[in-house]
């Protein structure tokens, strides 16, 4: 008897192995409803399975179905109510929810989004996504709903003692949004030079172009370039330009380096080259070649009203 009980619990724990690698490889693949179907039936035979409850509700996330999502994360916080992670995913969740119905009915759960990112930070003081969550609650939110700069500012220091690079790149996204550019500037390139990550140029990147200084933003994007020699950068350097009218000979060479090199990787389809080019050709008042770029990019992507709205002014 007792040889049937193991061939039978070791086949359950295949089984759920099996189920858990499948539904990871899904949400990979961005198969969500996929993942959704698979944790789904596993869990109508294993009600109380933390991981598939946590997955179903990561599929359900995914999807953008958040009440779904929060009746998972829901259930893992009650079951397991000291667990940081289930909060977190929890306000996360609701935070995500609130963002998708009305500033009214918004109100009514801002609270418990709070909560939940402060009992994820209290039950883990090492749990950086909590307070990075937290840094961006408190200056999303206006002052006379609980907003507050300051608040931001007590948790990015407390990203700072956890990783110099997640400290610096909070306060120079607080400082931003306080309307202080000095000194947001001055961490984002602090992050830069403790970190020096693609997200940590990319953050001083969108500072610039936020504060209209796209000459910098060029800069840094070349320096960027240089040390992580990745194709993407090619093209983000040709946007700006193509945006702000400025280095038009640097743009143009840097999207057709973009193009010529480009693969799935680099994120950006090549049809969004295209327009970039046929922006720095209208800039020339080179309406012929403009219009060449231009159909090039709807024929790839017709279905983008943007680039038909560009191609009337040309």
């Amino acid at each position: 008897m007792y040889k049937y009980l193991l061939v039978f619990f070791i086949s359950s724990m295949c089984f759920s192995q099996t189920s858990f690698e499948n539904a990871e490889t899904f949400i990979a693949k961005k198969e969500f409803v996929k993942a959704e179907a698979e944790m789904s039936v596993f869990l109508e035979d294993n009600p109380n399975d933390l991981k598939a409850i946590e997955l179903l509700g990561d599929a359900y996330g995914h999807q953008k179905k958040w009440d779904d999502a929060i009746a998972q994360y829901q259930i893992l916080k009650q079951k397991r109510p000291n667990n940081a992670n289930y909060h977190y995913k929890y306000g996360g969740a609701l935070g995500m929810k609130a963002l998708s119905i009305s500033k009214i009915r918004a109100l009514g759960i801002i609270g418990d989004v709070k909560d939940a990112f402060h009992k994820a930070a209290q039950l883990d003081p090492k749990h950086i996504e909590a307070r990075w969550a937290l840094v961006e609650l408190y200056v999303s939110l206006p002052g006379v709903i609980g907003g507050s700069f300051s608040k931001a500012l007590s948790y990015a220091e407390q990203l700072e003692e956890l990783s110099k690079v997640d400290g610096y790149l909070a306060k120079g996204y607080v400082y931003e949004y306080d309307d202080e550019p000095e000194l947001a500037e001055k961490y984002y390139r602090l992050a830069i030079k403790v970190g020096g990550s693609v997200t940590c140029y990319e953050k001083l990147t969108e500072f610039y172009e936020g504060q209209e200084q796209p000459e910098k933003a060029i800069s840094n994007l070349e320096e960027a370039k240089q040390k992580h020699q990745r194709n993407a950068m090619h093209y983000q350097i040709g946007k700006v330009s193509a945006d702000y009218n400025i280095q038009l000979d640097k743009g143009e060479k840097c999207l057709k380096a973009y193009l010529s090199n480009h693969s799935a990787k680099d994120g950006v389809p090549k049809e969004w080259a295209y327009y970039r080019l046929s922006q720095i050709y209208k800039h020339r008042n080179n309406s012929t070649e403009a219009l060449v770029w231009i159909d090039k990019a709807i024929s790839g992507l017709p279905e983008l009203e943007v680039f038909q709205e560009f191609k009337e002014t040309i």
